[in-house]
Order: C-alpha cells, then structure tokens, then sequence
C-alpha cells in the first residue's frame, strides 16, 4: 500500500526516502529533500531548497520552505533545514533564509513546535525546545537548546535566547536573554531563574546553585553590563554547566534584558 496519498502533488525531482508518508493534497516542490521515516499531514506545502531530516512529523496545513518576507529578497537559492525527530504542528509557517542573512533558516532536533508558530528568515532553532502556539520569531534570531517559548512569545529580530531560557505568556523579547534566564513581560524582563526547567534536564542541586550564582552577578549586585560579564566569564570556566555563557556573551549584539 502505498504512503503517498494519490491527491499529493509531489514535484518528480523531489527526493523523498521511501519511508515517507505524505498526506492528501499537500504539494511537494522540486528542490525538497525529506529522509526516512518523516510523517507529512494533508494540505502541507513544502518547497524552496528545503531538506529535512528524518522522523519527523508535520501535521496539517503546515508552510515549509516558503520565500521569506523581506522585501530585498530576489529569489535566490536560499534555504531551509530542519533536522531530525521534530513536531511541527498545524499552520507552522517556516520561511527560507536570505543572502544578507546566513543564507538558511535551521531547525535542529527534537524540537516541539505547536500550533501557528513562524519562523522569519535566518533564523536559527536548537534541539530539544518547546515553542508554544503562536510564538514567532522575526529575521535573524538565535535560539538556544532546550528553551521553551509561552505562547505568542514574540522575539524581536536579531536577538539571541540562551540554552535552557524560558519565556513567559505574551512576553516581547526586545533583547537577548541569557542562558537559564525565566523572561516575562510586553517589554520582557528578567523574572527569576528556570530552576524546575534545570531540574526536569537533570542538573543537581550543586549546579542549579551554581548558575543562581551567575543570576546574582548579572541581576542582584548592581554591576555594569560590562562588570558582570567580565565576572561570569571568569566563573564560566569553573564549571561545563556555565560554559554556555561564554558562547551567549561572545553572541550578544543587542544587549541583554535587565
């Protein structure tokens, strides 16, 4: 029995392993490549220069690969790239990126992405994250691994979340948020540590408090910007579950939220 639905329109130079299941009506462009296994719902549309991974599931209605909203955008052969063992759920809009860009907007592994979530150009998307519906991320921004985005999170272009950060309902992140940092808020402060985040991934009590350490140099003892990351950054090779602030801090171009 066939896995491919006959109302599927599939362009005949797109690669699809022969594991792939692929819904009624979803259309399929030339340039996509889909590996084993990955679950493609009715009505999906995936084109553009879009590979993607194996074991994924895309559900009904999803946007894959379309050309980016950026008015400088002249058709060139830019790209898409989602990894592996990902949920993108229904109305998922993901766009390719841009030649002032990076050139691809990525998606890693394991990621789960709810409903009516966007992804602009050039964005770049961990492992192991939880966007919830209706999150969306203008051009340019970086998310890190294992963050978990609240529902219409909007993140301003260019920014930067950090590994294991966490948005609150509705919050606006005009700036990048550091590594572990809870975010709430239209304008989005920092609202505590994601200290039951930490402990669901496995960090010990001695490394929760050691990052809650770090939380006070940059938000409880009255430093500088420049202050506090000249401390963390010493206090980052103490230990590996501070070395993500190395990397964060070296990527910051927007400032952080205070």
């Amino acid at each position: 029995m066939s896995l491919i639905h006959p109302t599927a329109i599939i362009d005949p130079k797109a690669e699809l392993d022969s594991s792939v299941s692929v819904g009624p009506y979803t259309v399929i462009g030339p340039n996509v490549h889909i590996g084993a296994r990955t679950e493609i719902g009715p009505h999906v549309v995936i084109d553009g220069h879009t590979t993607i991974g194996e074991d994924n599931k895309i559900f009904q209605f999803a946007s894959l690969g379309a050309i980016p909203q950026d008015k400088k955008y002249s058709g060139e052969p830019t790209k898409l790239i989602i990894g592996n063992g990902n949920t993108i759920r229904e109305f998922v809009t993901f766009n390719l990126g841009t030649v002032t860009g990076i050139g691809e907007t990525r998606v890693g592994d394991d990621n789960w992405i709810m409903a009516y979530v966007h992804l602009a150009h050039d964005c770049v998307v961990g492992n192991h994250t939880i966007f919830a519906n209706n999150a969306s991320l203008a051009g340019h921004v970086t998310i890190g691994d294992y963050v978990v985005l609240g529902g219409y999170t909007l993140v301003f272009q260019f920014c930067q979340i950090g590994d294991y950060a966490m948005t609150a309902f509705a919050a606006g992140v005009h700036k990048d948020v550091p590594p572990y940092v809870m975010a709430s808020g239209y304008r989005a402060e920092p609202a505590g540590l994601n200290a039951e985040g930490m402990r669901r991934n496995g960090f010990s009590p001695e490394q929760i408090a050691r990052v809650k350490e770090i939380y006070k140099l940059i938000y409880r003892q009255g430093l500088t910007l420049d202050e506090a990351k000249e401390k963390v950054l010493e206090a980052s090779e103490a230990a590996p579950e501070l070395a993500v602030f190395k990397d964060f801090f070296e990527h910051s171009s927007r400032g952080i939220i205070r």
